[in-house]
């Protein structure tokens, strides 16, 4: 016989509140019993009997109510002190709630989980009783699952009931001169459902008794089954002993929300709804419910509602069900709804696996799109492999061969299929599509694996990520649009799924999505897209110390990740140009270097920007940061190919700063092929000889082209035999070779500060001074002296790998020679080429520290040498000796 002790103290949840009836569930079972109540020399018996037939149907038509059945136990209650262990144990299975009525009476509610039961104790103090000898104190009761004011029904015998509420009433009894108590008890295999009750007086004045409410007219209601749980953390949590799920979900405007309960992966139809209550279920807010792991659930979603409907409105089903914004795990439904899952992320072996931690003016990024990088047949990769993080994985000696230490992965938060990977609808969930079988889990363990391996060969990854918008339905909408969206606050950016990146609520929502792939997945950096849409306030203003960057900025668990900002909209396709605050710590695509590299290789650029962006960009970093913070791109994934920038400049073209080089399109031109061969090399030697981070777009080691289609859509992807063409086969020496000087000379490419003016000097071709802002001026040298303060560090390095030495470096964009002069040298040194770009391969650049030597022309004693057309060159002194 199972025994109540009512000395148990008072549990986690303590309201003073009404609760509204504005239930709208699906039904299930449950099961009471016999009661036996007994106090001193009183007792009250009553016999409950299987609940009978089937029950009515709710508000929601689709959904089939179930039979409730009565159990055959009973509550024997005494007054007894259990031992001190006890009652701690009993204190963690005991939730309370208070309430009082308009009268001042207090009503106390006590549920109590014992073993697979459920007790539970109403006790009333407070209350004057008339002195009538009929008068006593009813409870009037029902249980639903689906909806208030629709109770399922019961047969009780020895108490009253109404057969059209299917209400039951039962008495309280004495348990002090002071108060009323009352006990039920019900098979914990049924929860989660609702106990809700109002109490009536009744005495033999007035046998139809006085009805008694909360202090807000409403009835009582008590979750069995399920508790208030808590507001923090947001998302799916575990409850102590992994016994309890702790649902919390923000939604400020809506009057209602719905936790949606699946137990059967194959159907769209929800297996149980629960109504949060807004004054049990919500703090601030935060709706939040705590449910036991009894029944076999295994996904959930919410329904929302922003507006109070009246009652001949109410469609529950119309309201979609929405993905929780923090769910870490999600699975599709069969109609490819996406929805949170019950299951944790299984455990991952990390290892002793560690950020390479590569500092920012030493690395050398390789963007890539996960899919298009092995997706093609010719990466030979098993098919459960191509296109996924295995495959990235398995080809990290490509990355090894072109000298990376850092991949930016283009945007792997799910995202819609439709619409490409710069539009996510989450951001706690790596695409499914990336993992070996499709499906989220193996998603997840196949990026950690990359990660892992990456890491062990020296390799950083970064992600882009995108915050300022998202797909147009499915990701946040639904959820409370005018706080997650610019919704009626900003007209240019209403219609366009703009995240209203500032709004506290979003705010918090990025930082965790940041937090959870940096602790979670050991991600060491992140570029965000579209950034300068961080930059606006809540109503579409602009900011210039944005709440959310700043946070960013100071966050601990984020201060060893690179933060990179990348202005490209993909909205608009083009970027835009901010003066971004980045408090020392903000890095950025550098869209001017870009810009300004092409304008001088098609012939259209001054000589100012040129030298500008080749020594870091001070016009951008000379705040506080230095030329280590401009990660330098040529080609992107949008727009054109590096191949294709050569190959097609067309009107329409026109924002790519493109040039043919003399023939639009495909050609078999010798001349015009060789042109365009030497500007691909000039493109890369500029890229990786200016201080800065270089990033190199996936498929132009290899020249993959779109056919001179600058959109996202057009990308193939990596054809791997294109790797072992003459082309494919020179680029990539020439990269792999290029890192390496920038590596050995790292003094000089390889800064987190701006060379020194003094060590720097610049020259036109007959060494006067450039004419930095004529258009016609296509010739610029530089002459970069060895700094005095590291020539003792020269000592460590190898004396056929000369660190200290000077460096001469000639841009010729002409279509014509020029004969350059060589700045004059002490005796005991020469110039060596380590690049031309005019010569042909393999000899246009050395190959594993080959020197080439220079035909020299004494002419004044001075060294001359031929640029040809469209060349760039690389110069070194070296000891006359070596």
């Amino acid at each position: 016989m199972a025994a109540w002790s009512p000395s148990v103290g008072i549990g986690s949840c303590c309201l003073n509140k009404g609760i509204t009836r504005t239930w709208k569930f699906p039904s299930a079972r449950f099961f009471t019993g016999k009661n036996k109540i007994k106090l001193g020399s009183e007792t009250l018996i009553f016999t409950r009997k299987r609940f009978m037939g089937d029950l009515v149907t709710s508000a929601l038509q689709s959904y089939q109510l179930s039979k409730i059945c009565a159990s055959k136990t009973s509550i024997e209650l005494r007054e007894a002190l259990p031992t001190r262990r006890a009652q701690v144990d009993d204190l963690k299975k005991v939730t309370s709630y208070s309430f009082r009525t308009k009268s001042g009476a207090l009503v106390k509610v006590k549920v109590e989980k014992k073993r697979e039961k459920y007790s539970i104790m109403v006790y009333v103090s407070s209350l004057e009783l008339s002195g009538d000898d009929k008068s006593r104190l009813v409870m009037v009761w029902g249980v639903y699952r689906s909806d208030s004011s629709c109770f399922l029904p019961l047969d009780f015998e020895n108490s009253s009931q109404d057969s059209q509420t299917h209400t039951t009433e039962t008495p309280f009894v004495k348990s002090s001169l002071s108060e009323l108590m009352l006990g039920l008890e019900f098979d914990g295999k049924e929860s989660p459902f609702y106990l809700s009750f109002h109490l009536k007086i009744v005495s033999g004045r007035d046998p139809d008794g006085q009805e008694m409410l909360t202090h807000r007219d409403t009835d009582f209601c008590i979750p069995v089954g399920f508790t208030a749980g808590h507001p923090l953390p947001l998302g799916l949590s575990s409850g102590p002993d992994d016994e309890s799920w702790n649902f919390a979900f923000f939604s400020r405007n809506s009057t209602n929300v719905v936790l949606c309960l699946y137990d059967d992966t194959t159907t769209d139809k929800p297996a149980l709804e629960l109504d949060l209550d807004p004054y049990v279920n919500r703090t601030g807010d935060v709706w939040h419910a705590s449910i036991d792991n009894t029944w076999d659930f295994v996904r959930y979603g919410y329904r929302c509602k922003e507006t109070a409907h009246s009652e001949e409105d109410v469609d529950v089903e119309a309201e979609p069900i929405v993905l929780d914004p923090y769910a870490t795990v999600i699975g599709k439904s069969v109609s490819q709804k996406f929805l949170g899952s019950l299951f944790k992320n299984p455990s991952f072996d990390w290892g002793e696996d560690l950020s390479p931690n590569i500092p920012l003016e030493k690395l050398i990024v390789y963007r890539l799109n996960v899919k298009g990088f092995t997706q093609h047949k010719s990466s030979k990769l098993p098919s459960n492999a191509a296109g996924t993080f295995s495959g990235v994985a398995e080809k990290v000696s490509h990355l090894k061969t072109l000298g990376t230490n850092a991949v930016l992965l283009e945007p792997i938060f799910s995202f819609s299929e439709q619409k490409g990977p710069y539009f996510p609808f989450h951001f706690f969930s790596p695409m499914d599509t990336y993992g070996p079988s499709n499906s989220l889990e193996s998603a997840v363990n196949s990026m950690k694996e990359m990660v892992k391996k990456l890491h062990s060969q020296g390799i950083e990854v970064l992600l882009e990520v995108v915050f300022t918008h998202t797909t147009d339905s499915g990701a946040l909408h639904g959820i409370d649009d005018s706080c997650y969206y610019y919704k009626g606050r900003a007209n240019d950016l209403d219609s366009k799924s703009y995240l209203n990146c500032n709004y506290p609520v979003v705010q918090q929502l990025i930082l965790e999505s940041l937090r959870y792939w940096v602790t979670e997945f050991h991600v060491d950096g992140f570029c965000f897209i579209n950034a300068s849409s961080l930059l606006k306030g809540v109503h579409g203003e602009q900011l210039s110390r944005p709440p959310l960057v700043e946070a960013i900025t100071f966050d601990p668990l984020l201060a060893e990740t690179k933060l990179i900002v990348d202005c490209w909209n993909p909205l608009e396709m083009m970027p835009k140009e901010v003066r971004f605050p980045h408090w020392k710590r903000w890095a950025e695509l550098n869209t001017r270097y870009c810009r300004n590299v092409r304008n001088f290789l098609r012939g259209r650029g001054v000589l100012s920007d040129l030298a500008t962006r080749i020594c870091g960009s001070g016009d951008i970093f000379t705040d506080g940061r230095g030329p280590a913070f401009s990660f330098n791109y040529i080609s992107r994934n949008s727009g054109l190919s590096l191949v294709d920038l050569v190959s097609f400049s067309g009107p329409e073209l026109a924002s790519e700063l493109s040039w043919n080089c003399g023939e639009e399109g495909a050609t078999n031109k010798s001349a015009v092929l060789q042109r365009r061969l030497k500007q691909i090399r000039n493109f890369l030697f500029i890229q990786y000889i200016s201080l800065g981070v270089p990033v190199l777009n996936m498929g132009d080691e290899c020249g993959i082209s779109t056919k001179g289609s600058p959109l996202l859509e057009s990308r193939k992807p990596f054809d791997w035999n294109l790797l072992a063409s003459a082309f494919g086969t020179q680029i990539t020496q020439f990269i792999s070779f290029m890192t390496s000087v920038r590596a050995r000379r790292s003094d000089v490419f390889q800064r987190r500060n701006f060379l020194k003016p003094e060590n720097i000097v610049w020259y036109a071709n007959d060494q006067t001074t450039p004419k930095w802002e004529d258009p016609t001026s296509k010739f610029l040298a530089l002459e970069i002296k060895s700094e005095s303060e590291e020539e003792e560090t020269a000592s460590l390095v190898e004396p056929t790998e000369p660190k200290s030495n000077d460096l001469f470096i000639g841009f010729n964009a002409s279509d014509h020679p020029e004969s350059v002069i060589l700045p004059s040298l002490p005796d005991g040194s020469k110039w060596r080429r380590l690049v031309d770009t005019a010569l042909p391969f393999p000899g246009f650049f050395s190959v594993e520290g080959e020197t080439v030597v220079v035909e020299e022309e004494q002419l004044q004693q001075l060294v001359v040498y031929e640029m040809k057309p469209y060349s760039c060159t690389l110069f070194e002194t070296i000891n006359a000796t070596a």
